[in-house]
């Protein structure tokens, strides 16, 4: 738990940049009331918050963020042109193999990542709208779940 409120701390005040009292007791207010919340899930009951899982983790957003980067240029790009080629569609993503909390991961994820919206989750199935067929190429190719799966060392 200690590890947890640290990192919020850290992530909380980086984000922020903001260093009055009020503030200050704000955030330490929102990250204690975080990872009380997160203890009454029972989160730490399991073996998931471990050393292991955090670097995996880490490692997880540095991918993401370079995937997140790729997407606003190819959404730029489509925007931009002067044709606009896109091809919006609704697909389905099957994530049953998934524990819940994964699928939520990979919902975040998909709805993080530029040209695609992860608009449902249930019984371990994701529909997502995408802004192009590469979008939905890219999701259907798997390569986020795979990731996401990897973050409990599946």
């Amino acid at each position: 738990m200690l590890t947890l409120l640290l990192i919020l701390v850290l992530a909380w005040l980086f984000w922020s940049g903001l260093f009055t009292p009020l503030l200050l007791l704000m955030g330490a207010l929102s990250c204690a009331l975080t990872v009380y919340m997160v203890r009454r899930m029972g989160y730490f009951d399991t073996q998931l918050f471990t050393p292991r899982y955090i670097l995996r983790l880490v490692g997880y957003w540095g991918w993401l963020f370079l995937e997140v980067v790729r997407a606003s240029i190819q959404v730029a790009s489509v925007v931009l042109s002067p044709r606009l080629p896109v091809s919006p569609q609704v697909i389905e993503i099957n994530a049953e193999e998934l524990e819940l909390i994964d699928q939520v991961v990979l919902g975040n994820s998909i709805t993080l990542t530029p040209g695609t919206l992860a608009l449902d989750v249930h019984d371990g199935k994701l529909l997502v709208h995408t802004l192009t067929c590469e979008g939905a190429y890219a999701l259907r190719e798997g390569e986020m779940k795979r990731r996401v799966a990897s973050l409990r060392g599946a």
